[in-house]
């Protein structure tokens, strides 16, 4: 097998821009591990584009578990992600328990079960999202615990949501939902209305609630990064991009039906500026 880890970093650069750019903001040792995780990411979180029934993508998980659980870690070698993870995590001591948590939350994409609340949607971003901040903080200190699951938390969960809201016009034309059920029912808006591209005043007033709950949470990690060591840095500037994101979506003329992520020159300069300066001001 040619590097798993030359492999890791050219699926990272072409699936998760984001990433990929805040990890060449990490001292060099660390890029390879950081882009190992990432791919992994980008492997799970892309099964639903892959098949079309949940039953494929069961088995892709299952598959990952058994990488985990030790009984697939024979046919790892052949697979560049799975083995340039599994030299991450023993290197780096990173808890299997994280990954197993990760592989479980994202069966919910391969359903069209809508999200029911936002304790719903906290608990997939924090298993996700906030997962990955944490774990890529323990690859910059070495494989210690920095402790930051506190901070980790509210960044992650706001920069999933704030990517869950740049992503609705796809999964609502494949009847997937993540605005949280409860929060349509209070502002009158109705799941097929959404699933037939109808922008109504409702729907609106929906999202703009979500967009409000993702402000808070990156207000709270505002608050948290106190003087955490500037070498976790690389874990967090995605979250840089949360709030011109959101900025972007609070336009009077937001079509939550059509593309509204930052242009790639602006997401590359907001990374620039946040790796630049100080995280906290950045976000």
């Amino acid at each position: 097998m040619s590097d798993p880890f030359l492999h890791c970093e050219a699926l990272v650069r072409e699936a998760d821009k984001d990433r990929f750019l805040a990890t060449l903001f990490a001292p060099a040792k660390y890029r390879r591990p950081l882009f190992a995780l990432y791919a992994f990411n980008v492997e799970v979180a892309r099964i639903r584009e892959q098949v079309r029934q949940p039953m494929p993508g069961e088995i892709r998980l299952q598959w990952w578990r058994d990488i985990f659980d030790g009984a697939g870690q024979g046919e790892a070698r052949s697979n560049p992600v799975a083995a340039a993870l599994l030299e991450t995590v023993v290197r780096y001591r990173l808890p299997p328990r994280a990954f197993s948590a990760l592989i479980d939350a994202r069966a919910f994409d391969l359903y069209n079960e809508p999200m029911g609340s936002f304790g719903e949607l906290d608990a997939y971003a924090t298993m996700t999202s906030s997962a990955l901040i944490d774990l890529a903080a323990r690859i910059l200190n070495d494989g210690n615990d920095p402790q930051v699951e506190n901070l980790a938390t509210p960044a992650g969960i706001a920069y999933a949501i704030t990517g869950l809201l740049t992503a609705f016009p796809l999964h609502a034309a494949r009847g997937q939902l993540f605005v949280p059920l409860d929060v349509l029912q209070r502002h009158g808006a109705k799941p097929e209305a959404i699933f037939a591209g109808k922008a109504s005043p409702e729907l609106r007033a929906a999202l703009a609630e979500v967009r409000a709950h993702a402000r808070d949470h990156l207000g709270k990690a505002k608050t948290l990064i106190g003087d955490k060591p500037p070498t976790l840095a690389p874990a967090l500037l995605p979250v840089a991009l949360v709030r011109p994101t959101l900025n972007r979506m609070n336009r009077r003329r937001y079509d939550p039906f059509k593309p509204t992520a930052l242009p790639q020159w602006r997401r590359q300069w907001t990374l620039w500026r946040a790796a630049r300066s100080s995280l906290s001001r950045a976000l």
